[in-house]
């Protein structure tokens, strides 16, 4: 223990120290430099933390540059993600969205599980923001490209990266440079509001050996979902985000670079982009109409709002001949309120038969309940590594890594009025007994801190020897977690657990071989691990659970302390070909994954348990290929084909497959195939002045939104609940909902633009052109009990883009 406490020591303090390290600087190869040559075979990377081209990594990685990202009007990471094989993201809602890269899914995790970690890395730059439920959502404005790292990535990027790791790379202040961006746009949603936007970025020399760049944006999302019920309206989902980047680069020696920056962003939408089909309040079975599409019932508005904070420091500098140092020092500061309409949630256990004994007493189901999840989240992370910067055959990074988090996740369901009824069926005092020090009149509160603390080293080295150069490294972490748990409420244990802990340490190795024959043509092979650490679950809400804790749901996902550490081993091959106009990469992969944690709801009580499953795997194919057809006509296409799958099952005490883990059964989430097409054009149209068009074609293919999805009988729900508020009439009944499968979807991007020499340039655009509804996932409340609908994608968009470069 003091070892660690003193290497961690070590890493604290060295960022403070490095300032003052060797004068005799040389310039270095860094990160900064990959934005100098983002074109055709020659787009830079820092995937291996030192500047390398696509083809140079000997390793699956994409890189979507800010040509690639304005031609298809990509906002987020989202529709990204449709231009990149292999990764995808199943939207919860902005700043809600959950990434997977190669079919590596357990598919939906709800925000009301905060000790569940992500099984991708989120980068911005050199510093990691992943938060499990919660992908920061940045604007793509003046980003340099975004990273795409495939196969566990453990050794470099550490926990959190199982699947891949994606980073978002900005533009570096310039030292010498004045230079900079403005951007307007408009758009029109079919059936919606209006949005808009207004962006900039410049950079300005400060003296000789400075310099700043600050980027600051607005932008109003229009709304395209509608309301009905008290709280009724149009165009209830739309929102707001603003934010600034500002980064300082003092050099104040030839080779020290010092770069603090300062990041903030607020976004806050006013509704979801959620299509209900079953509702409580409006539902088939008490004789009421169906929704009309893209429409919930409301009996209050819903919100989400995320003000994020990030500051970090970045020093990088040769310390000796032929090795670079780089300390990286990052702080995070994150305020997340979820706001939703949880009416139909505690309406539906109101009345629901079995359940508190509450009886179906018209009042109490009616009554308008706010469930409010809020997350206050603050990180500390410090990075210090060496790596050689010389051109010999041996290359190798040495690093530490250590990181603490506080994370501190609260739920309150205020419902006015709710204590006085409930007083009236059980007794006079019971909501008071029950609150465990909690605000009255609110049936489920909890608080939940947790204490998150990380240690690691890792290291990688490669060695070249003719035409063939093997890479080596590994990743040895250290991690520990304590949490307390404490609720009340009459929807609660009034449970006050302090101080439950978990804790594990491993070691990720990486080995690839690679063969290149020529500068165009190289051949990899590659074995790696990598892992997510585990976590402590949730008690159950026995309270709701039918049958009390003597119940079938109590005794089958109850008792479930704690989950394991999940692990993968990656098998992969690679071939990356760029010739004259052409360039082709292609992988296939085999992924061996042991305790895949899979999240299940918990029958009819509310909650979630994780658990683990065994075995599972997933294997696949990936392909991207581009080309320069004509002088002007470009082609890239790219896609995946993944299979991904239970290799084992999960059973109750009585031989019953638990929640769809079943062998044989698909992950979550992923596609079989998916692929996206994009031509582009471009041509002078006259002196100084060119015209650009592009399409864009993407396919999405089926997935399912839960494990169970796929298991006989999914969509017919025989204890749904129904409530008619006009009459009061209340009860279950089966409600055949269909299919769980989301179907497979497509979409048509256009754009056509004039650029001018002065830097002026106006674009139009019309994103999903034929007005497709993507079925996105699966939202429902007490497991489709009380609701049950689609998070559904944006319609046609038609917009204008005017950009001005000086």
């Amino acid at each position: 223990m003091a070892t660690k406490a003193f290497a961690r020591g070590i890493l604290l303090s060295t960022a403070a120290s490095f300032i003052i390290a060797n004068p005799a600087f040389a310039q270095s190869a860094g990160a900064m430099q990959a934005e100098e040559a983002n074109t055709g075979n020659e787009i830079v990377v820092t995937a291996t933390k030192r500047a390398q081209t696509i083809q140079e990594v000997p390793f699956s990685v994409n890189a979507q540059t800010a040509a690639d990202i304005e031609r298809t009007g990509a906002n987020s990471i989202e529709d990204i993600s449709r231009s990149v094989a292999g990764l995808t993201v199943q939207n919860l809602g902005p700043g809600q969205s959950q990434v997977s890269v190669r079919g590596v899914s357990a598919g939906q995790i709800v925000r009301d599980q905060p000790g569940v970690k992500e099984q991708v890395g989120i980068y911005l730059d050199e510093s990691v923001t992943s938060l499990s439920l919660f992908t920061p959502d940045f604007d793509l404005f003046d980003l340099n490209r975004v990273e795409t790292l495939r196969g566990p990535q453990g050794t470099l990027f550490g926990s959190g990266s199982v699947g891949g790791t994606v980073r978002y790379i900005t533009n570096q202040p310039k030292l010498g440079e004045t230079e900079g961006q403005v951007a307007a746009d408009v758009n029109v949603l079919d059936g919606g509001d209006v949005g808009y936007s207004a962006k900039g970025a410049v950079n300005v020399p400060l003296g000789e050996n400075a310099a700043l760049r600050v980027v600051g944006y607005g932008e109003h999302f229009g709304g395209f979902i509608d309301a009905v019920g008290p709280a009724a309206g149009k165009n209830i989902n739309d929102g707001e985000r603003y934010g600034v980047r500002a980064a300082v680069l003092f050099e104040p020696v030839a080779g020290l670079k010092i770069t603090p920056r300062i990041v903030y962003q607020d976004i806050k939408t006013n509704g979801f982009n959620r299509a209900e089909v079953y509702h409580l309040y409006a539902s088939p079975l008490a004789g009421a109409a169906p929704l009309p599409e893209n429409t919930q019932y409301l009996k209050l508005r819903e919100q989400f709002h995320d003000k994020t904070t990030l500051a970090d420091l970045t020093i990088s500098a040769p310390i000796a001949d032929g090795v670079d140092a780089t300390s990286v020092t990052t702080y995070i500061h994150r305020d997340i309120l979820v706001s939703r309409d949880a009416s139909a949630l505690t309406g539906s256990v109101s009345v629901s038969p079995f359940i508190l004994d509450l009886g179906a007493d018209s009042d109490l189901a009616n009554l308008p309940s706010n469930l409010r999840d809020s997350t206050k989240l603050e990180t500390w992370t410090q990075e210090l590594r060496l790596a050689s910067s010389g051109s010999g055959p041996l290359q190798w990074v040495i690093g530490g890594f250590y990181s603490n988090i506080d994370r501190v996740y609260a739920q309150r369901l205020p419902t006015p009025g709710y204590d006085a009824i409930v007083d009236a069926a059980l007794g006079e005092g019971a909501s008071a007994g029950a609150a465990n020090g909690f605000p009255l009149n609110s049936p489920y509160n909890a608080d939940i801190p947790y204490k998150i603390e990380q240690f690691a080293v890792f290291g990688e080295a490669s060695y070249k020897a003719g035409d063939f150069k093997l890479t080596a490294g590994g990743r040895y972490y250290d991690f520990k977690e304590s949490r307390d748990f404490i609720s009340g409420g009459v929807f609660a244990n009034g449970d006050r657990r302090i101080g439950d802990k978990t804790k594990s340490n491993g070691f990720n190795p990486r080995f690839i071989l690679s063969y290149q024959p020529s500068r165009d043509l190289s051949l990899n092979l590659q074995a790696s691990k990598g892992f997510r650490l585990g976590g402590v679950n949730d008690p159950l809400n026995i309270p709701l659970c039918s049958g009390g804790e003597d119940g079938t749901d109590a005794k089958t996902f109850g008792n479930r302390p704690t989950y394991k550490d999940e692990s993968l081993w990656n098998y992969e091959a690679g071939v990356k070909l760029a010739r004259g106009p052409i360039t082709f990469n292609a992988a296939a992969f085999y992924n061996d994954i042991r305790n895949l944690q899979v999240t299940a709801d918990a029958g009819s009580c509310s909650s979630r348990v994780v658990f683990n499953v065994p075995k599972a795997h997933t294997a696949g194919v990936e392909v991207e290929l581009g080309a320069e057809l004509a002088e002007g006509f470009s082609l890239s296409v790219n896609g995946s084909v993944i299979e991904s799958k239970f290799d084992s099952d999960v059973r109750d005490a009585n031989g019953a497959v638990i929640a769809g883990i079943r062998d044989g059964n698909r992950l979550p989430t992923v596609p079989k195939f998916q692929m996206a097409a994009t031509a582009s054009y471009s041509r002078e149209i006259s002196d100084g002045m060119d015209f650009d068009a592009n399409v864009s074609f993407q396919h999405v293919g089926n997935r399912y939104t839960q494990p169970s999805d796929q298991e006989a009988g999914a969509g017919v729900f025989g204890s749904a609940i129904y409530y008619n508020p006009a009459t009061g009439a209340a009860g279950t009944g089966t409600y055949n909902f269909g299919s769980l499968q989301l179907p497979s979807y497509e979409l048509v991007n256009i754009s056509a633009g004039l650029t001018w020499q002065n830097g002026l340039s106006v674009l139009v655009y019309a994103n999903n052109l034929f007005n497709e509804t993507p079925l996105l996932s699966l939202d429902r409340e007490r497991g489709g009990r009380a609701r049950i609908g689609y998070n559904v994608g944006t319609p046609r968009k038609i917009g204008m883009t005017v950009r001005k470069s000086f």
